[in-house]
């Protein structure tokens, strides 16, 4: 699954996790953006799926990058 983040080079591994419900994913930024002040990353419809926030269109998260 992927994700979009302003700096981050694409190809980075990120790990986000739904501050509300603790579930989390492994994304690779492929995209940049959100361009909305205050958000930090958004995320393919499959990842807010496994999320757990698809209907609701936004979430707290934290961002852990992935070091391999």
């Amino acid at each position: 699954m992927t994700c979009a983040h302003r700096s981050l080079p694409f190809g980075t591994q990120v790990r986000v996790t739904n501050l509300s419900n603790k579930r989390s994913v492994l994304l690779v930024v492929n995209d940049r953006g959100p361009f909305i002040a205050g958000r930090i990353v958004d995320v393919s419809t499959g990842a807010a799926d496994a999320l757990g926030f698809r209907h609701q269109g936004v979430a707290r998260v934290a961002l852990e990058t992935i070091v391999n």
